[in-house]
């Protein structure tokens, strides 16, 4: 007897149909902003950094996020063909990591400026706080199937996505307690207090005094 194919089935195969096009887009679209930014990576100062990322979206997280976004997060199987991982922003995603927060803003405004076309959708927690700007399109004359996306994040939060993230995709249902989620966005506001801080601090004792008359 033939097993019958299921929606994930065909999801996986379009996965890897699309995978040297996912590859290509996240290669082409690091090197852009690569080079985008050569000019500010020069002028940081010796405590600054700008580290550029990018990454490719496993399948089976491709899939767990489009199932997220159905009704009752599941795959109608009488739906099959109603399913397509294109519709996902971030097959292909770049990272700007960037500390202090000033030099923020300046690479956010350089790369939309070169992305105009591209759509804003920021990084918003669960309680309404915009955290870091995130855009999406396509890279042009790479693909016109898979879009890409870059988001712009201050350094420790950054950072802490990484342990986050890592964490919280292998205990899922950990991410919904209410709870964790408070937690969550006390550890980000907490980080973003700090970096200001720090950089409150350099400037006050790393600026030269002003000259009294």
């Amino acid at each position: 007897m033939t097993k019958e194919r299921t929606p994930e089935d065909q999801l996986r195969e379009e996965y890897f149909d699309l995978l040297p096009e996912i590859t290509r887009v996240a290669l082409q679209l690091e090197a852009e902003i690569r080079f985008y930014t050569l000019p500010i990576l020069h002028s940081l100062k010796r405590h600054e950094q700008l580290i550029v990322e990018s990454r490719i979206k496993e399948c089976e997280s491709a899939i767990n996020t489009l199932r997220d976004k159905q009704e009752g997060r599941t795959f109608d199987p009488q739906n099959q063909d109603g399913y397509t991982l294109m519709k996902l922003p971030d097959l292909a995603g770049v990272r700007v990591l960037v500390f202090p927060k000033s030099r923020l803003l300046e690479v956010d405004l350089l790369l939309r400026h070169r992305f105009s076309e591209w759509i804003s959708k920021p990084v918003i927690d669960d309680f309404g706080v915009k955290l870091a700007p995130k855009y999406y399109g396509f890279c042009k004359g790479v693909s016109r199937r898979v879009l890409g996306e870059y988001q712009v994040v201050p350094m420790l939060l950054g950072l802490f996505w990484k342990v986050e993230h890592s964490a919280m995709y292998k205990f899922k249902a950990v991410a919904t307690f209410e709870e964790m989620k408070k937690h969550r966005a006390s550890v980000e506001s907490a980080l973003a207090q700090f970096e200001e801080g720090i950089e409150s601090f350099i400037q006050t004792y790393t600026e030269p005094p002003h000259e009294t008359s």
